[in-house]
């Protein structure tokens, strides 16, 4: 991957963890385990991109799956809260989207 497309994809992350914030924060006043939990997921997608693209072919794909596995680990945690009413699901709407498009850049990743 080149390095334009690796900033790409880290900035994309990075945007989608400041959509969540606020919501983040909504949930911790009701919910401080899952707050964090989710904040937890959402870091650890950044992280782990950042070393996957690091590594070499196997480890790489090893820390792009664990990359896919916390972004969707964030979602079923916002899942939860709107399950809850801590947030709403239309609140949520535009950061599923942000999820399902960087989960397929991040699947790509795993798959070359």
């Amino acid at each position: 991957m080149h390095r334009p497309l690796r900033q790409q994809l880290l900035d994309q992350v990075l945007q989608l963890i400041a959509q969540a914030q606020p919501l983040v924060d909504v949930v911790v006043r009701r919910d401080r385990d899952l707050a964090s939990q989710v904040r937890r997921a959402l870091s650890s997608v950044a992280l782990n991109l950042c070393e996957g693209f690091g590594s070499s072919a196997g480890n790489a794909r090893m820390r792009f799956e664990s990359a896919r596995g916390s972004l969707y680990e964030a979602e079923a945690g916002l899942r939860v809260a709107v399950a809850w009413r801590y947030i709403s699901a239309d609140d949520c709407a535009p950061i599923f989207a942000a999820i399902n498009s960087i989960g397929a850049r991040v699947y790509g990743l795993i798959r070359r």
